[in-house]
């Protein structure tokens, strides 16, 4: 088992060995990839010294799995080439997502469809996943009919320039701005480029692949913002279904889903919050409430650390799934 990481000396690249570390990940030979400004640097984990490499020299390699977080660009021109040479490519960018002919996967809903002819496996968007596995079980029992989601995202989604933004307006110092506006104290309604029907891409990623990986009849229309946050995204959803549902079924079946935490007390303000998921791999689902405005609808309060299971933690455990099946 030889895997290499492409992007690793960035903001996901690195939490995802951290992943692989908790996770206990089996491996013989562990690639780290970066792009050029970084080949030839070092970087020590796990008390080993790994000499950063570029993807020429890692497609050479031909490793087992190589799990991609280095952008749209560099997915489309080189996961094609580490899949003919044999690699398992699991991309975290948006550039495979949508192509029929490439799986979108999230291992607890449809891990399932995974097979050993699968080269190019795509993982959804952060603020997707956290969302459908909530929904899925729900979907399952009640059929999801229209979904209105507002997403309250934390920065690091952004980059370490964001957090760099941040910290440095806290701090009253002038720096690289990741945003076009201050962050600090603001909540800014953009979350990715704008589209030529007024939706961000982010917002219309929500829709579209809700429907590829959950059910093509599902109405989804989204508002995504971001938020003076580190820990994670939240996100407000309005679910309507085509069955009536019982509060406390809706969540039994939360709690009972793998990669759920259920914190759904306001007797004792329990609710999720991206403080407390910072770090942790569960998705946390409270606010179980009716809405009153509306028959066969659930408000709901969704909140997941994106760098977790929005993109390194789903990664890995594609990786984990093809590996237990033997898929490799």
């Amino acid at each position: 088992m030889k895997i290499a990481i492409v992007g690793a000396t960035g903001m996901v690249g690195n939490v995802m060995l951290t992943v692989l570390k908790e996770q206990a990940f089996q491996y013989d030979e562990l690639l780290l990839v970066a792009s050029e400004k970084s080949v030839g640097k070092t970087m020590d984990y796990l008390g080993k010294t790994y000499t950063i490499i570029g993807l020429e020299e890692a497609v050479s390699q031909k490793p087992t799995i190589a799990i991609f977080s280095a952008g749209g660009e560099t997915s489309l021109a080189w996961a094609p080439k580490f899949a003919e040479v044999g690699t398992v490519v699991i991309d975290n960018s948006s550039a495979w997502r949508m192509d029929p002919t490439k799986k979108l996967i999230i291992p607890e809903i449809n891990g399932h469809l995974i097979t050993s002819e699968d080269k190019i496996i795509a993982n959804p968007n952060c603020s997707t996943i956290q969302m459908l596995l909530a929904l899925a079980p729900l979907h399952q029992k009640y059929q999801v009919k229209r979904v209105i989601v507002s997403t309250y995202q934390s920065i690091t989604g952004t980059g370490v320039k964001a957090v760099e933004q941040l910290e440095n307006e806290r701090n009253g110092i002038s720096g690289e701005m990741a945003y076009a506006y201050p962050i600090d104290k603001n909540c800014i309604p953009q979350c990715d480029s704008f589209l030529d029907n007024g939706y961000t891409k982010e917002e219309m990623k929500l829709t579209n692949e809700t429907k590829k990986i959950l059910d093509p009849t599902i109405q989804v229309t989204a508002t995504a913002v971001r938020v003076p946050v580190v820990g994670g995204h939240s996100e407000a959803i309005n679910v309507e279904f085509e069955h009536e549902f019982e509060l406390q079924e809706v969540r039994q079946l939360l709690a009972n889903q793998s990669g759920i935490t259920l914190q759904d007390d306001p007797t004792q303000f329990s609710y999720p919050m991206p403080r407390y998921a910072e770090g942790k791999n569960d998705v946390f689902v409270g606010r179980l409430r009716r809405d009153e405005s509306q028959a066969k609808t659930l408000n709901m309060w969704v909140v997941a650390d994106n760098l977790r299971k929005g993109a390194a933690t789903n990664a890995i455990q594609i990786a984990q799934l093809m590996v237990d099946r033997q898929l490799l």
